[in-house]
């Protein structure tokens, strides 16, 4: 399609999640670690000479076009970078919705990212995840592109350097909204801080959500006790998603041809760096040839 390039959105885990306390304007301080997926949205982006930001095709069910997060990033970054030009905008989704793999999280980033680079903004890394913030927490890891321990709301990032890995996702099929997560009366809410040397160590951390979850929505806690015959199961995030952890490639599909047939599952290797940066410097690289 003449004029169109195409962008990864990659989807996350998170390893473990912790609430350590409420913050004064009413969000949480949180710990996680952040782990970056090989698999995810596709993003295609078209540049328009007359301002407009269009989505085109079907939106996110139930989202208005102005509450589109992939809407919102590029006019965002429209205004801060005073730019003149617009964009039509394409979504793929395989990424479910509100199942904690950080779909529309993932979406923002990459529109800001890419349209950053075809409008030749000009905005260093710092300033787009300032950006990004503005949008939702996760928004900023996509766009650093590291997997990163995390406090704060998400946004305090520390780059880690994880080791190779193969995970079996599994999404129960529940739309689990994060602000009545947060808002669960029996959520654990003043956990004690966790160490980076205790994840290191392989330490259990677990995931606040998980036990509120399985209690509330019995489809997240069959998939955990199917996915129990082939490992440790974790929840992702405030959603519904899950997973299980693998360290050969092999085992992890072995994992996934033992699951049952009608289970939503499938496979995604851990990046060691955002498919997303990897694409932009290979952008960036036949740019530089070209104008040589």
């Amino acid at each position: 399609m003449s004029g169109w390039s195409e962008w990864p959105a990659p989807a996350k885990l998170n390893l473990f999640l912790r609430i350590t306390g409420r913050r004064p304007d009413g969000y949480h301080d949180l710990q996680t670690v952040f782990r970056l997926l090989d698999w995810g949205d596709r993003i295609r982006l078209r540049l328009r000479d007359d301002g407009r930001i269009i989505r085109v095709g079907q939106s996110v069910a139930g989202v208005a076009p102005a509450d589109d997060l992939a809407v919102r990033a590029a006019l965002l970054l429209q205004r801060a970078a005073n730019v003149q030009q617009g964009a039509d905008i394409v979504v793929e989704k395989c990424i479910p919705a509100g199942a904690g793999f950080g779909g529309g999280s993932s979406d923002a980033a990459t529109v800001l990212s890419a349209l950053n680079l075809l409008w030749g903004a000009g905005l260093d890394e710092d300033a787009l995840a300032t950006l990004g913030l503005a949008l939702g927490a996760d928004v900023p890891v996509f766009v650093r592109g590291r997997n990163a321990w995390a406090e704060g709301v998400g946004e305090q990032l520390v780059p880690l350097r994880l080791p190779p890995a193969w995970y079996v996702l599994v999404d129960p099929g529940v739309h689990v909204p994060t602000a009545r997560m947060f808002q669960a009366p029996e959520l654990t809410r003043d956990a004690v801080p966790a160490t980076m040397a205790d994840f290191v160590s392989g330490a259990t951390l677990g995931n606040a959500f998980e036990p509120v979850l399985r209690a509330c929505e019995p489809a997240i806690d069959a998939a955990f006790r199917v996915l129990e015959r082939i490992g440790s199961p974790r929840l992702t995030g405030s959603g519904s998603g899950c997973f299980v952890e693998f360290d050969e490639r092999a085992a992890a599909q072995a994992g996934l041809a033992a699951l049952p047939p009608d289970l939503h599952a499938w496979m995604a290797e851990g990046a060691a760096r955002s498919p997303l940066h990897v694409a932009m410097d290979a952008w960036s690289g036949a740019v530089s040839g070209r104008n040589a």
